[in-house]
């Protein structure tokens, strides 16, 4: 119509508009409109609906249940009535399902907020175990302590093995540290480590946790959190949850590798990571700055202190975990400071065990070591201890026990067993399990001795050493005492 209003001719025109028919052309000038202007909505079916007799008991299902799937209701339908519906029409009642969801079910709205210049901070844990990084060829399980400031999407956090509080402490601590200043709120979902149940039900508020609101207090922050079941109103941590994962995703292909050496080489990987993508977000983190207090107090410990007193098993409780300790300590009072890799346990100011760090509740660390001379004193205990089975260091030492016991009477294979574990403590623990799988392999009945005769250098006796013998003269001390009387007198 255009090519026709500067003189063009029908054929011209057509061939303008990409057109191979001029009565193409022609009709269109006749009826003076354009191709989208003479269509009309389509008030038929061209098929007859397969579904018209069951929808509407379908529709009552939805009306009851409106999370019921198209394909769950079709299996129904097939189930029911066999032979009257084909696999090809599943997708059908999925687009009558649709349709259906989109005129009568309601969704709550997502409500786009407003954020302001160095208002909050968000903090929340995302899982990187799933990017399959290991340490020294260790698989790596663990979870970065994610802050951003929605303001300006500026990031930052630490890694932890755990959704701890001391882990938020590390991840809240380094985050102000790189800023150098401090936002009004501190924003968090309702986990474990920030809030608690007040009411056994499970149904009733929640609060915050002492240690929590004394972390914040140290800062001068204020704390906030989502309501129970609402993550979209902490949505911007959480896309920047996936945003920071893919990143890293795409940076560790770069890298060429997924190992890493050790826990420092990785976490500068991190850091070099979320500072690319803090370096567009720099202008909007400007305005952040210039409202934020400055950082003015010092950084806590990276550890949680407690006093704790050993049991007359040898044993500590820390964090509704247990853990082994030298059976000298047994009554005393011990100071366990807690690191998110590790516990240090002081007598008076001395470091007398360093252990990692047990995750969870209800766990059990104990070192066979501390407890192997109090075992086989007592043998017959082993078999119903209440943590024996924490006394298996490797699956070898379970297989060696389990193999002891079917050759031997039950005293017998415990005290086997446990002079396998004094070997392992005097030794090396890697030579004994060597010399146990060679013997499992065997399938024959062996005892201790013959472990020992396997490893290396135990069949040849040690050399005793030749002390030389030193005469005292008591004559020099008997000239002293006459020296102390006479000045005495």
């Amino acid at each position: 119509m255009r090519e026709r209003s500067k003189g063009r001719s029908q054929e011209q025109a057509a061939v303008k508009a990409n057109l191979k028919s001029r009565k193409t052309v022609a009709k269109y000038e006749l009826l003076s409109q354009l191709p989208s202007e003479l269509k009309h909505p389509r008030s038929y079916r061209t098929r007859n609906d397969a579904f018209s007799e069951d929808w509407p008991e379908v529709e009552q299902m939805l009306q009851a249940a409106p999370e019921l799937e198209a394909k769950t209701l079709f299996e129904w339908l097939c189930e029911r009535q066999p032979g009257k519906y084909q696999e090809g029409q599943v997708r059908t009642l999925q687009r009558r399902v649709s349709d259906w969801r989109a005129m009568h079910q309601e969704q709550v709205a997502i409500l786009e907020q407003v954020h302001r210049a160095g208002e909050v901070i968000q903090s929340d844990g995302v899982w990187l175990s799933e990017l399959g990084v290991t340490l020294a060829g260790e698989p790596f399980k663990h979870v970065l302590i994610h802050c951003v400031l929605p303001y300006s999407n500026w990031e930052w956090g630490a890694v932890a093995q755990s959704e701890s509080l001391l882990a938020y402490q590390r991840a809240l601590q380094a985050t102000l540290l790189k800023l150098g200043a401090v936002p009004e709120y501190h924003q968090t979902d309702n986990s474990s480590a920030v809030t608690h149940q007040v009411s056994r039900s499970g149904a009733g508020e929640r609060a915050y946790n002492p240690a929590y609101l004394s972390l914040l207090k140290h800062y001068g922050v204020t704390a906030r959190t989502i309501h129970v079941g609402r993550p979209e109103e902490n949505g911007d941590i959480e896309a920047s949850n996936g945003g920071l994962k893919q990143a890293l995703r795409q940076h560790l292909l770069l890298r060429g590798s997924r190992d890493f050496p050790n826990l420092a080489e990785y976490e500068q990987f991190l850091a070099q990571v979320m500072s690319r993508r803090n370096e567009r977000r720099q202008e909007r983190l400007n305005e952040e700055l210039a409202v934020m207090k400055p950082l003015t107090v010092e950084p806590l410990g990276p550890y949680q202190e407690y006093r704790v007193k050993v049991s007359r098993g040898s044993l500590i409780r820390v964090q509704k975990n247990v853990y082994s300790v030298p059976t000298s300590l047994i009554g005393r009072i011990v100071i366990v400071r807690v690191y998110e890799w590790q516990l240090e346990v002081y007598f008076r100011q001395y470091l007398v065990e360093q252990v990692a760090r047990v995750v969870g509740q209800n766990r059990q660390q104990l070192n066979y070591r501390h407890l192997i001379d109090s075992l086989l004193r007592k043998p017959g205990g082993f078999r119903d201890y209440r943590y024996r089975e924490a006394l298996f260091p490797t699956v070898v030492f379970r297989q060696a026990w389990e193999a002891l016991n079917r050759w031997h009477s039950p005293r017998k294979a415990d005290l086997i067993y446990l002079r396998l574990l004094r070997l392992a403590a005097r030794t090396l623990e890697s030579e004994v399990e060597a010399a146990l799988s060679l013997l499992l392999e065997g399938q024959q009945p062996w005892d201790e001795t013959d472990v020992e005769q396997l490893m290396p250098g135990q069949s040849k006796s040690l050399p005793v050493p030749q002390l030389a013998l030193s005469l005292v003269n008591l004559a020099q001390y008997d000239a002293l005492l006459r020296e102390m009387a006479h000045v005495s007198a």
